[in-house]
């Protein structure tokens, strides 16, 4: 065999594994782009899913409101008699350990000017122990009283398993106006609602 026959068959061979390759090489591009493509759907997917499972559910059906009695963390007996003649806004949450709901009691707090002018009282209300909820309104810096409930009330109106918990109310404001009527539900998943877009939306709901 001449070294040019050699030389000829080693080139071939080089020829045919860059070739082989070169074709393993196309089948990984491949099989990266498909397993992107995949990653990529299941994230629009869990994305699709959270952009949906945000958004707020909110109704305006009037009814009588639920009474209630029930103990602030100030040790003082409040019942919704007590409001007769003034609007009130019922917000429930999760309360102890969920920081965003402190967090929108202390701005809607900070609102208050703007509530009071506008003849509404913001109620919230927790089914946590007295000392459980304090911890957490000191470490907040919030001090509207918290209304304690053991679950009937936030079953009455509706809250309970509506956010991330099935035993505990959701991020839930309820409307009731100066004559003890229920009028409007806002169920907030992103667990925030601004307090002046929730004024401005109960304002509207009241003068309708």
């Amino acid at each position: 065999m001449t070294n040019a026959t050699v030389s000829k068959a080693r080139n071939a061979r080089l020829h045919a594994v860059k070739e082989q390759q070169a074709r393993a090489a196309r089948k990984r591009k491949l099989r990266d782009l498909g397993f992107w493509g995949v990653g990529l759907l299941v994230v629009a997917g869990l994305l699709g899913y959270a952009m949906l499972n945000s958004r707020p559910n909110v109704g305006a059906t009037t009814k009588v409101a639920p009474p209630f009695t029930l103990t602030d963390t100030a040790g003082k007996t409040v019942t919704l008699a007590d409001y007769r003649g003034r609007n009130v806004i019922l917000y429930f949450s999760e309360g102890a350990g969920c920081e965003a709901c402190l967090l929108q009691m202390g701005k809607i707090e900070a609102d208050k000017a703007a509530f009071d002018k506008a003849n509404i009282t913001v109620l919230p209300v927790v089914m946590n122990s007295r000392d459980q909820i304090l911890a957490d309104m000191a470490t907040n810096k919030v001090t509207t009283p918290f209304l304690l409930d053991n679950g009937i009330v936030s079953r009455e109106y509706g809250t309970l398993g509506k956010g991330m918990h099935a035993g505990l109310p959701g991020h839930s404001f309820v409307l009731i106006d100066s004559a003890g009527m229920q009028r409007w539900y806002g169920e907030y998943p992103s667990m925030w609602l601004d307090p002046n877009e929730l004024l401005k939306t109960v304002q509207g709901v009241l003068a309708a």
